[in-house]
């Protein structure tokens, strides 16, 4: 009975636009669906009669058999607009040449320098003798292949010829030193953040209809500035440390940072080391070629007494280092979404990042002054214990403790 039932509503939705064919084939497909004694109860649901039912279900088998009738088709067969390719085959050439026109040969195309919109294409092409609408471009375009896409981030820059052998070399001293559980850090420059009511990339939660709002433009405030978060991540301890500076972002307050984990963190954890190895990008504050950069590390050395190790990863390749995806991004899902309208809101949401693998994250400001333009002399710079590896010293060095200061 409920089945019957269904198909009588069902059948009273789409009455009104059948003909008497029409519903004898749809009685026909409800009885051929429901198999035995389907055609009494397809008749009992929609008023065709059994002899009409049985009709509709040798239709239904003789097209099974033999194919579409020809009086089964609503438009007859070659019916209808022909597509504008085929009354104007030099049509799809003209767009690929307006689309791509460095590569078909024409750089003095008009739309070389624009954003190609279908209105500006369509109204291009009617300028060229082809009329066509631009809904009829936008047809024309996924027929040839084409569709909206975006910029994907895929190029590095130029590879180094040892690319992959300093990533392996890295990997072999990283190994080394976590297997003789020796502490093994990545540091880098998180992106400089406006402080203040500004819009966050990404989403959030909140009551329906209600964003939290921001201000329209990025004007940097007079007041709060911007912050520069310089992280040290753990590699052995899956845990972070990030100063969130207020200044300018040099060496000294990169390895302000690093000698603030280590006095606060890394010396407990590892009472017994006498080496910190350290992974950085090839250049920013920490970069390979920054005097500063040693110099401080110079110094830090002298203060700990402990060797630092350095291996930079290649130009082009920051986004290898370990601190970008073990840290970095966590903390940028964790805040996406929510205005950084102060410096306590950017610490609480950076020291609340954690992830299902343990990830556990310090956060905290840095008020210090950290001036620009400090230059390390060739003198002082000569004083330093740096010791290059004879596998890209460039990249790869070690600076031991000094009783010599460098002056700075």
């Amino acid at each position: 009975m409920e089945t019957e039932q269904l198909i009588h509503t069902r059948f009273e939705e789409i009455k009104w636009a059948l003909d008497e064919r029409l519903k004898r084939l749809f009685a026909a497909t409800e009885a051929r669906a429901l198999g035995y004694g389907g055609v009494t109860i397809a008749a009992k649901a929609t008023g065709v009669s059994r002899r009409a039912i049985h009709a509709g279900l040798a239709e239904l088998a003789a097209r099974s058999t033999i194919g579409s009738a020809p009086h089964d088709r609503i438009r007859k067969s070659g019916g209808g607009r022909k597509k504008a390719t085929k009354s104007n085959p030099s049509l799809a050439d003209a767009l690929n040449s307006l689309v791509e026109p460095e590569t078909r040969g024409d750089p003095e195309s008009p739309l070389r320098w624009t954003c190609k919109s279908l209105r500006l294409l369509a109204f291009e092409l009617c300028a060229r003798g082809h009329v066509i609408s631009y809904p009829a471009v936008g047809k024309l375009l996924r027929d040839l292949g084409y569709s909206l896409q975006g910029n994907k981030k895929t190029m590095e820059g130029g590879d180094h010829e040892d690319r992959d052998a300093q990533f392996e070399y890295i990997n072999y001293q990283v190994k080394k030193r976590l297997n003789a559980a020796k502490p093994v850090i990545s540091v880098d420059t998180k992106k400089k953040e406006l402080v203040g009511p500004f819009k966050n990339s990404g989403k959030t939660y909140r009551p329906m209809g209600n964003p939290e709002s921001v201000n329209v433009y990025d004007f940097i405030d007079p007041v709060l500035g911007r912050v520069n978060p310089y992280g040290v991540y753990d590699i052995g301890k899956n845990a972070g440390w990030v100063s969130v500076g207020t200044d300018h972002d040099t060496s000294s307050f990169a390895v302000e940072t690093i000698r603030r984990w280590w006095n606060a963190v890394g010396k407990a954890a590892y009472p017994k080391t006498a080496e910190l190895m350290i992974t950085a990008d090839g250049g920013g504050s920490n970069g390979s070629r920054v005097r500063l950069w040693k110099a401080e590390l110079q110094r830090l050395a002298n203060e700990t007494g402990l060797s630092i190790r350095v291996s930079h990863f290649p130009p082009g390749t920051s986004k290898w280092n370990k601190i970008e995806h073990r840290l970095f991004s966590h903390i940028s899902m964790n805040w996406r979404g929510k205005p950084l309208v102060s410096h306590e809101v950017i610490v609480n949401l950076i020291a609340a990042t954690t992830t299902k693998t343990g990830l556990k994250v310090h956060a905290e400001l840095d008020h210090n002054v950290y001036p620009k333009g400090i230059k390390v002399s060739d003198d002082d710079f000569e004083r330093l214990s740096l010791r290059r590896d004879k596998f890209h010293g460039e990249w790869n060095y070690s600076i031991k403790p000094s009783k010599k200061p460098a002056k700075m």
